[in-house]
């Protein structure tokens, strides 16, 4: 299993962790990014997959 990573909304600071997901949201955890769908927006504010980037914590 490769390390799980997290994604940060660089509108409003949302974190998306790999392995704890986004079930709320509709991701299970251990959901890739790359397996989050493309028409995904951000929870918080709305923004799309475009407007996140990865970061370590």
């Amino acid at each position: 299993m490769t390390p799980s990573k997290t994604w940060i909304c660089l509108i409003c600071g949302w974190i998306y962790d790999e392995a704890a997901g986004s079930p709320a949201h509709g991701i299970a955890p251990h959901t890739a990014w790359e397996q989050v769908p493309a028409s995904w927006t951000c929870p918080e504010c709305g923004a799309g997959k475009e407007e996140f980037e990865m970061i370590e914590i």
